[in-house]
């Protein structure tokens, strides 16, 4: 029996290979005993945004994201800042949810990795308000400077990024688990 949590985890960089990815890449090695983890990195795949087609004709990429999402047991987001705010790509693709439910009591962890990242972890963290996410100060996590907490490998090389991380991850289980157990109590 598989008892490991299914999470989506979503990188909000435009880079190939870049920091936010080995973030995730960092979640999913370190947690693959607990979670079946799936990471969505490359974002230009994905059709724009357009309303008439929030309901009816979605695309077939955004209708599969949208499965994904819904079925997953919680999302974890890694992004960078860009001009002040979260990634096109990643707005996008959030933009695509607003209309529907997918997100909506979904336990996320948010993590914004960037030069300095502050005005976009707060946008981050009103978007996944605003379409109705679960997350606690403990799942949230700005890490500024991370080019100088990454090696150009991938590596996490700065220690306290990495009990941060482990921390952030810890919170998301017991979120995870706390709204699991809610769900199945109300059924």
């Amino acid at each position: 029996m598989n008892d490991k949590k299914k999470i989506i985890g979503i990188c909000g960089s435009a880079s190939r290979n870049s920091g936010n990815l080995a973030i995730l890449k960092f979640i999913s090695e370190s947690e693959k005993s607990e979670f079946d983890f799936e990471i969505i990195d490359d974002l230009t795949d994905f059709p724009h945004f357009r309303t008439e087609l929030t309901d009816e004709n979605v695309p077939e990429k955004i209708a599969d994201f949208r499965i994904k999402i819904l079925k997953a047991d919680g999302i974890i987001i890694c992004t960078p800042e860009y001009v002040f705010s979260i990634p096109s790509g990643l707005k996008n693709i959030l933009e695509w949810c607003v209309s529907t439910t997918v997100f909506s009591d979904k336990p996320v962890g948010l993590i914004t990795a960037s030069a300095s990242g502050e005005k976009g972890h707060t946008e981050l963290k009103l978007i996944m308000k605003t379409i109705q996410t679960c997350f606690t100060d403990d799942t949230t996590l700005l890490i500024q400077g991370v080019k100088g907490k990454i090696s150009k490998d991938g590596e996490i090389k700065d220690e306290n990024t990495k009990i941060e991380l482990q921390k952030l991850v810890e919170s998301f289980k017991e979120l995870t688990k706390k709204l699991a157990a809610n769900t199945a109590y109300s059924k």
